[in-house]
């Protein structure tokens, strides 16, 4: 005797108009699990990191461009903002114990083996020994290695003796000293300002966020270099940045899809 069969019914073909509903109720479902001020919080911390760091590298191209010489400056520049940072760390020591002490040192103590270690790997080192466990500990953090950048820095400068080469470059400075001073202090909050958000990003979504919008900055520097610098633009800038709007929307479309989705009740 023959078995019959039963051939199973085909599915429908998913068209572009089902997948697009899909996204959109994934979107929303993903939008909804947050409350609207963290995306609010995302969104500036975002925006100060795709602002700030290019700026923060064409003011860098500014000040060679216009008379400046010195890389031990420029890379003082970078760290010598981290004040900034660590006043909004102040309003979290008002209340000191052994334990935030302890935390304190075994921190500084951290960035200090990673500062001889030229090997390591700051995202991976950052990942595993701090994760997310509250904004002001992932703030500490980059505290503590412009910190250490700073004192690092400060000594080339010192022993190239270029803060007294300073007051000579700011008058040969095109636009004079005015102008460069301006360039040298915005340096200092932009990059800053860029660290803060980053450092937003890192405790409100996760760490491949902000690679992926470090990855962003890399092509959003040379479109800004070609506006504003009047860079040649060339077809590897062009493709670089289509590459990189590709990433960031798969990006986006692999979170939504990892969003858990609410069981329809019967």
């Amino acid at each position: 005797m023959e078995e019959e069969e039963e051939s199973s019914p085909a599915k429908p073909a998913t068209t572009w108009r089902d997948r697009i509903s899909e996204f959109k109720a994934e979107f929303w479902l993903a939008y909804n699990a947050k409350a609207v001020s963290h995306w609010i919080l995302l969104f500036l911390s975002s925006l100060a990191m795709l602002v700030a760091f290019p700026a923060s590298s064409l003011l860098s191209r500014v000040y060679y461009s216009n008379g400046g010489t010195s890389k031990w400056v420029i890379s003082w520049v970078a760290v010598a903002g981290w004040p900034l940072s660590a006043l909004i760390l102040l309003p979290t020591y008002n209340k000191l114990n052994a334990s935030m002490i302890n935390s304190i040192v075994v921190i500084t103590a951290a960035m200090a083996i990673i500062a001889l270690d030229s090997d390591s790997d700051r995202e991976l080192v950052f990942v595993k020994l701090l994760g997310r466990r509250s904004f002001h500990v992932v703030l500490e953090q980059q505290v503590m290695v412009s910190f250490f950048g700073f004192l690092f820095t400060s000594i080339g400068v010192i022993a190239n003796h270029d803060f007294g080469k300073m007051s000579s470059e700011a008058v040969k400075f095109k636009g004079g000293e005015s102008a460069y001073i301006l360039v040298l202090v915005f340096g200092v909050i932009t990059f800053q300002a860029g660290i803060l958000g980053g450092t937003a990003v890192l405790f409100l979504s996760n760490t491949v966020l902000a690679g992926v919008l470090n990855a962003i900055r890399v092509p959003l520097t040379s479109i800004a270099a070609v506006i504003l610098l009047h860079d040649p633009m060339s077809g590897f800038k062009i493709l670089s940045l289509v590459i990189t709007f590709w990433g960031f929307c798969s990006y986006i479309y692999g979170s939504l899809s990892f969003t858990p989705k609410k069981e329809a009740i019967p």
